[in-house]
């Protein structure tokens, strides 16, 4: 099986020699756990098997623990870990050039693309918010809905959110973006941080070879939106606060756990109040806070906070009942002595 599996592969890596055109575009070269295919957008997916030949239009889908490898008749490569789904949309090849665009909407993906001698390469690699433009290079990315991650492992990769200048990924470095908006600028991962642990985790997962535990995929984006925040400290301490901002945003849309995201957006409130004195942007955040889970210990600080923008803003009604709402849900909170003086001094202003 093997054996016949590599000569009817030769053959069509024969045919994208230069001068040829490709007889196939690819195949699914290795599958560990239910990977799924369907030949073109709105059919159903079926279940995949190695040396399955495709084609433009094809779709490629792993489930949960679930992991694969499709090669390209030129020998690139994507490596698709646990619940991805990817697309090949376009791709030709001649003996010039080669052309691709390949489209993931959500997952975990390591991108090995072979540059030829002679040949001009450009492929893309598109998420339903980022563009990654490359010549020949090899890169991962995690995808949660609106937030992109991208981190270089060789050569350049160049990275776009919709119609936005490029930045370059760089060995060992990382460019982020969400909602299509131009990408922060590249980080150095450095050595022993939640960074390179987030890099180790997502190359672990995206090898040549299954990985062998699984527990860090899920882990991922909160590891990567922790460090997010911390980064965001840093370029709020540095005065660049549109930079901080974008950041946190970031760190909301990559994560779905309530107590990131309160952080992120009590960081927020925080840049918005103290620093660009924009009350009305920084009520929104305290709120969203408060109203989005009630079990988080954030909702504490965010709902002081809310009473006492409110006030700033002009909205003593609304400040009174929000910090009487503080001082039934927090009677012995670590705010309680300035809301029980506060509420005073506003009762005595009536």
């Amino acid at each position: 099986m093997r054996a016949s599996r590599v000569i009817l592969f030769s053959i069509f890596i024969f045919f994208c020699l230069p001068g040829a055109i490709c007889a196939s575009i690819g195949e699914i070269e290795e599958i560990y756990g239910t990977v799924l295919y369907r030949e073109k957008t709105g059919l159903s997916y079926k279940k995949a098997k190695t040396e399955l030949l495709v084609e433009k239009g094809y779709w490629i889908k792993t489930e949960s623990r679930s992991w694969s490898v499709i090669k390209l008749c030129d020998g690139s490569r994507f490596t698709l870990s646990e619940n991805t789904e990817f697309e090949i949309s376009e791709y030709l090849i001649d003996k010039d050039r080669k052309y691709g665009v390949f489209y993931i909407t959500k997952g975990k993906l390591r991108v090995t693309v072979v540059k030829l001698t002679g040949q001009t390469t450009n492929y893309r690699i598109k998420t339903p918010t980022a563009v990654a433009g490359i010549k020949g290079t090899e890169f991962m990315i995690l995808n949660q809905e609106n937030a992109n991650v991208f981190l270089g492992n060789e050569d350049t990769a160049y990275i776009a959110g919709y119609d936005t200048v490029e930045k370059p990924l760089r060995p060992d470095t990382i460019i982020q973006n969400t909602r299509g908006f131009t990408p922060t600028e590249p980080v150095k991962v450095e050595t022993a941080t939640l960074l390179s642990e987030a890099k180790n985790g997502l190359s672990h997962i995206t090898d040549v070879t299954p990985p062998v535990d699984w527990k860090i995929s899920e882990s991922l984006p909160h590891i990567i939106a922790r460090w997010d925040i911390n980064y965001g400290h840093y370029l709020a301490d540095s005065g660049r606060y549109e930079e901080a901002l974008y950041i946190f945003q970031i760190a909301i849309d990559l994560s779905d756990n309530p107590e990131i995201r309160a952080d992120a957006r009590l960081e927020r409130g925080a840049i918005y109040s103290r620093f660009l004195k924009k009350p009305e942007a920084a009520l929104s955040e305290y709120l969203t806070v408060v109203e989005e889970d009630s079990e988080i210990p954030q909702k504490e600080t965010a709902l002081y906070l809310t009473g006492m923008t409110l006030y700033e803003l002009g909205f003593k009604k609304q400040a009174i009942e929000r910090l009487t709402q503080y001082k039934k849900e927090y009677p012995n909170g670590r705010y309680i002595i300035n809301v029980e003086t506060f509420l005073k001094l506003l009762e005595n202003e009536k």
